[in-house]
């Protein structure tokens, strides 16, 4: 499998706000459970400075809980608050710089996600915007307007954590069904206050982090039309839904959006709404109607993508870069994100980089992730 002329492309500079980056390559957040007590620990700084060894040019750190009670069900996903748990991270954040690479976290909170019986905090009763999980079923409660107003300072104390511990920028979690995404859904957004409309939560958010943070602190929004338990969920379903969707979160701060998809090469909207020979994928459509760089991500370097039969057990070999160096020339995206392959392969970039390819080694079931 020789890789196509065209992959240095994906090796120039990039810079965005303060952060600076080396190539287009950025290490996708996966959720793996090492942190007992929500603390990272040494594996886990090793496991990062890794990959930033390995070529990366940007790591996004895996899911992170904000500090609400209720912001997830797991007791080992790290947390981002509590004076152990941010010295874990300054580890983290340590081990990467000396390898040359930034890094920023993702702050996460998993709304109704979380169920009505999580392993973490089970005292504390989870919360969304209408008190409805992803499938339609009673889960916690709602929160009331007050009560929206705390999870924006939740995730605003993250942000001056990560601004403080050296992190680079940092990403808002807002895709996969988590709260953020709960409330531009209108399958779980059934209010009928201020935050009934797609839009304001996930702008009033930003807009709080943003001036929490400074004007040049970037802030990255990771969004998905997809959730977690419905891969065919739609927020909407034009470009111009997309454009009035985004546009509120590009004026409340946002410098890059992560459009998160399954599969890079498929067209996000059908021919028949936007016209023969517009067949761009979801970033590729963010960045027209926004005007703001992306990240493309979805089974990059595999052959396959995975839950095709609901579950995660599969294996794929290496696959051609061609389609991707195609769309990045057509200005479909500014990084692309990869996520198992760098499971797989710590030195993944690298050996793309120096035409190692007959080297890559195949993603495994032992490599095993979850998205975040």
């Amino acid at each position: 499998m020789p890789e196509p002329s065209g992959v240095e492309t994906l090796f120039t500079p990039f810079d965005v706000k303060s952060l600076r980056l080396k190539n287009r390559f950025v290490m996708a957040p996966m959720s793996r459970y090492f942190a007992t007590g929500g603390v990272p620990n040494q594996e886990m700084a090793a496991y990062y400075a890794r990959r930033a060894a390995g070529g990366v040019g940007l790591i996004v750190t895996e899911g992170t809980y904000v500090g609400d009670p209720a912001a997830g069900p797991n007791a080992r996903v790290p947390h981002f608050y509590g004076a152990e748990s941010l010295s874990g991270w300054q580890r983290v954040v340590e081990a990467v710089h000396a390898e040359g690479v930034p890094i920023i976290p993702q702050l996460w909170h998993t709304g109704a996600y979380r169920g009505n019986a999580p392993e973490f905090n089970p005292a504390h009763e989870s919360v969304s915007p209408s008190g409805i999980g992803l499938t339609g079923e009673p889960v916690g409660r709602a929160l009331s307007a007050s009560s929206v107003e705390r999870i924006f300072d939740y995730f605003a104390e993250s942000a001056v954590h990560a601004q403080r511990l050296g992190f680079d920028g940092l990403e808002i979690h807002g895709a996969h069904g988590y709260l953020p995404d709960q409330f531009m859904w209108s399958n779980t957004n059934r209010r009928d206050d201020i935050w009934a409309e797609s839009s304001a939560f996930s702008a009033r958010l930003v807009a709080r982090v943003r001036s929490a943070v400074g004007s040049e602190f970037p802030i990255f929004y990771r969004f998905s039309q997809w959730k977690l338990e419905n891969y065919d969920a739609r927020l909407v379903s034009t470009p111009d839904e997309l454009r009035a969707l985004l546009s509120p979160l590009v004026e409340a701060g946002v410098d890059v959006f992560h459009a998160s998809t399954r599969r890079y090469w498929l067209p996000e909207f059908p021919e028949e709404v936007i016209g023969e020979g517009r067949d761009r994928n979801l970033s590729g459509w963010v960045r027209e109607v926004t005007g703001v760089p992306t990240v493309t991500v979805g089974s990059v370097g595999l052959d396959h993508s995975f839950y095709e039969d609901g579950n995660d057990n599969q294996r794929a070999a290496p696959a051609s870069l061609a389609p991707l160096i195609e769309r990045f020339d057509r200005g479909e995206f500014d990084l692309v994100a990869v996520g198992r392959a760098l499971l797989s392969d710590p030195e993944w970039v690298n050996k793309i980089r120096d035409g190692r390819v007959e080297d890559l080694i195949d993603y495994r079931v032992s490599h095993r992730s979850t998205l975040s």
